[in-house]
C-alpha cells in the first residue's frame, strides 16, 4: 500500500509506509547522562477560543503525555518553549502547567524540572520589574517541588543596557534560589525577541558574561542548557564550566555527538527533539549505558534528518511539527494547537515530517499514522 504525499514542487510522489514500529524496551533509570525531553501542551480543541485568547488546554491529555515520557525514563522539562511559553501559553497557564506536572511527577516518580521566566511582564519593563518577575515564577516553581529553569527573558533583553545588568539579575536569582537551578541560553534562531543576549549580540563576548555568571555562584548553577545549534561553540563552554556544573545539551542539530561526547568530556540532554524521539531516545541512552558508544550512535543518528526538518528556519515554529507527530503518534486525539500554532507550517513540511517519522518506526501504530495523514492530506485537497 502507498501513500501520495506532496513532492514541495507542486506534485505528489509515492511513498510507502513502514508496516512495522521500531523496537524498543523500558528498563532501569539512566546511569549515564540526566536526559530531559522538553513536552508540548496539549490544547483543547472543543474551547471556543481565538489566537489572541488565554490557552485552553486539555490537561488529561498532556499530562498522560508526560507520563509517556516519564515511563521510558526521560525527564520531563516543563513549561518550556516547546510548550509554547510567548507563543500561545501565557504565564497563567505556564503557572497551572507547572503546578499540575509537577504534582502528577511527584506521583510517579518523575524527574522534572520547570522553566522560570519573566512572560507575565507583557510591555516594557523596568530591570525591578525584570528582577520580581522572575521571583514570582521562581518562588512558584520551588513550591511546587520542581527544579528551576532559569529561562532566557525578552523583558530582560529588552530592558538591559549591557553585560552588567545581567551580572546583577542573575547574582541576585542565584543567591535566592533554594537548590542549584539551570540556567538556558536560547539563541535567536529560537526567539528572535532574545537577539543580544548577556549583553552583546557577539557571541564570543556573549559568552564570557555568561561564563562570568556560573563562576561567580557555581553551588548554585546544577548545569546550563544551551541552544544555540553550534556544537563546537557547546564543546567550547562545557570545557570551562566548573567542576560539577553539568552541560545540557539543547542543540537539535548534533545532539548525537554531543551526548556521546569526546575524551574530554560529554553533555547531558535537553531537548526538545526528544518530545517525539521519547522511547528511541531512551533506548539509545540504555545502550550508552553499556559503554557502547557506537550503538547509541548507531540508534540516534538517522533521527538528525528529521530534526534538522522539524527545527529548519523559522526555527521557532518547531513545536508545530513536534505536535503533529503526537497526533499521528496516537498520543492526542487531534492537531490542533493553543493560538492556532498548527497553521504555521506548510503541507509539504507535514509529508516530509511524516515519511522521516515513520521511516524511523516512530509510529506506535504505523497504519494509524498513515489514516491521520491521509485525513490531513484530504483537508487539503489531496484524494488518494
Amino acid at each position: 500500500m502507498t501513500i501520495r504525499l506532496p513532492d514541495g514542487q507542486g506534485g505528489l510522489r509515492a511513498y510507502e509506509p513502514r508496516p512495522e514500529p521500531l523496537a524498543v524496551t523500558t528498563g532501569s533509570p539512566f546511569t549515564s547522562r540526566t536526559v530531559f525531553s522538553a513536552a508540548h501542551v496539549v490544547a483543547d480543541p472543543f474551547a471556543d477560543v481565538s489566537p489572541d485568547s488565554p490557552a485552553a488546554v486539555d490537561w488529561d491529555a498532556t499530562l498522560a503525555f508526560r507520563r509517556h515520557l516519564w515511563s521510558h525514563g526521560l525527564g520531563v522539562a516543563e513549561a518550556m518553549d516547546t510548550a509554547q511559553r510567548g507563543m500561545g501559553l501565557d504565564w497563567a497557564g505556564a503557572a497551572e502547567l507547572i503546578r499540575r506536572s509537577a504534582a502528577e511527577a511527584k506521583s510517579v516518580g518523575g524527574l522534572i524540572a520547570c522553566g522560570v521566566g519573566t512572560d507575565q511582564l507583557t510591555g516594557p519593563a523596568t530591570l525591578a520589574e525584570v528582577r520580581a518577575a522572575y521571583e514570582e515564577q521562581l518562588a512558584l516553581v520551588e513550591e511546587s517541588g520542581a527544579q528551576a529553569i532559569l529561562m532566557a527573558s525578552r523583558a530582560l533583553a529588552a530592558a538591559a543596557s549591557g553585560p552588567e545588568d545581567y551580572l546583577e539579575i542573575y547574582g541576585h536569582l542565584l543567591r535566592q534560589a533554594t537548590e542549584p537551578v539551570v540556567l538556558h541560553w536560547l539563541g535567536p534562531m529560537f526567539d528572535p525577541a532574545l537577539e543580544g543576549y548577556w549583553g552583546s549580540s557577539d557571541l564570543d563576548t556573549a559568552t564570557e558574561t555568561f561564563l562570568e555568571v556560573i563562576a561567580a555562584h557555581p553551588d548554585k548553577v546544577d548545569g546550563i542548557k544551551v541552544s544555540l545549534l553550534e556544537a563546537q561553540r557547546e564543546i567550547d563552554i562545557r570545557r570551562r564550566l566548573p567542576q560539577g556544573v553539568r552541560c545540557y545539551t539543547g542543540d537539535d542539530f548534533n545532539y548525537p555527538e554531543l551526548i556521546a561526547g569526546d575524551e574530554k568530556g560529554f553533555s547531558h540532554a535537553l531537548l526538545g527533539i526528544f518530545d517525539p524521539l521519547g522511547p528511541l531516545a531512551a533506548e539509545a541512552v540504555r545502550v550508552l549505558d553499556t559503554g557502547n558508544t557506537a550503538g547509541f550512535r548507531e540508534l540516534l543518528d538517522p533521527t538528525v534528518e528529521l530534526s534538522r526538518h522539524l527545527f529548519q528556519t523559522p526555527t521557532r515554529f518547531y513545536k508545530t511539527g513536534v505536535v503533529f507527530l503526537a497526533w499521528l503518534a496516537g498520543h492526542q486525539s487531534h492537531f490542533t494547537m493553543v493560538g492556532g500554532l498548527q497553521s504555521a507550517r506548510s503541507l509539504p513540511h507535514f509529508a516530509r515530517a511524516y515519511e522521516l517519522a515513520d521511516g524511523l518506526g516512530l509510529f506506535p501504530d504505523p497504519k494509524l499514522a498513515e489514516e491521520r495523514m491521509k485525513t490531513l492530506l484530504a483537508l487539503y485537497g489531496v484524494n488518494q
